[in-house]
């Protein structure tokens, strides 16, 4: 018994603003004595959860319930105190509370995935994410929105972009997955170009490379690689063709697929040569590089 409280005291002396941040929570204003955050539990555009600082306790004020840590991850997590502080001390054989929100691969399984809202992208978290990625707000705007969706009972966000048959692709810190029904991204002005890339983050840091791109060419992001025959004849139609898959042996054996069927194709991986994808090549490299290679790159 003695051995339990030492465990309960040391997990209500965990810092429950860090806990939230590790969750993707940020606090949307801040004193020296409280932190006030959109609910973890629910959609809200004020903020009614509070942190006290000193304290180390929340309330939640949408519903008049508040406590420790313990009780928050008890709360998050619907689970008993001892699963609580399993999940707390990162123990490896639970579920680690420290990697939410990301819903299980049998939660994921079992249940579809329900689209609640989606927005202009606002939350903080996603926007630290975009910013790990090197992407900024701004170019995620054009072509993502911040979706709201619910798995198991359990309600999550991600950047999410839509495909054309109305499917999502969504993305966060923790997780990636997708909604039926799975389908290519078609953004076009009717050009007679066209840029290729496998994902999401591929063609978000096309833009932020070449920003004049979105203008220039039609954008293909074909969110899986097995879409890539059944898109052949809609690629044979564009004057001009450029490719920029993965360097892993997946994405290569897609481009000699292209550069054969599609005379009219171009392959620009050589601009991220020794790095797996585009965004890898942007996020790992010094800026004054990425820059030089990229003046080297013709739209044309």
């Amino acid at each position: 018994m003695k051995e339990k409280r030492m465990d309960c005291e040391k997990a209500r002396n965990i810092d429950i603003v860090s806990t939230l941040a590790k969750l993707g929570h940020f606090p949307v204003r801040k004193t020296e004595k409280e932190a006030w955050f959109l609910s973890p539990f629910r959609i809200e555009t004020q903020a009614s959860f509070k942190v006290s600082l000193k304290q180390n306790y929340w309330i939640d004020f949408g519903t008049f319930e508040g406590g420790s840590t313990i009780d928050l991850v008890m709360k998050m997590e619907n689970c008993s105190v001892k699963e609580a502080l399993e999940r707390l001390s990162g123990n490896m054989d639970h579920f680690s509370f420290h990697r939410r929100p990301n819903p299980t691969k049998a939660e994921h399984r079992v249940n579809p995935i329900e689209i609640i809202e989606e927005k202009e992208i606002e939350h903080r978290a996603l926007q630290n994410y975009l910013s790990s990625r090197s992407i900024s707000i701004k170019t995620a705007r054009i072509l993502c929105k911040e979706i709201h969706y619910r798995i198991g009972g359990r309600t999550y966000f991600g950047i999410g972009l839509q495909n054309r048959s109305g499917g999502w692709e969504l993305r966060n810190s923790y997780w990636k997955g997708s909604t039926s029904p799975k389908d290519v991204s078609m953004m076009g002005n009717k050009s007679k170009k066209l840029a290729i890339t496998e994902g999401m983050f591929d063609m978000l840091t096309l833009i932020e490379l070449m920003a004049d791109i979105v203008n220039s060419h039609d954008l293909l992001v074909l969110n899986t690689t097995a879409f890539v025959k059944r898109m052949i004849k809609e690629i044979e139609d564009y004057e001009n063709v450029k490719l920029f898959l993965d360097k892993d042996k997946t994405g290569l054996g897609m481009t000699e697929l292209l550069l054969e069927k599609c005379p009219n194709s171009r392959d620009i991986s050589f601009l991220y040569e020794g790095f797996k994808d585009i965004n890898e090549w942007k996020v790992k490299s010094a800026k004054d590089e990425v820059r030089k290679r990229i003046q080297d790159v013709s739209l044309s």
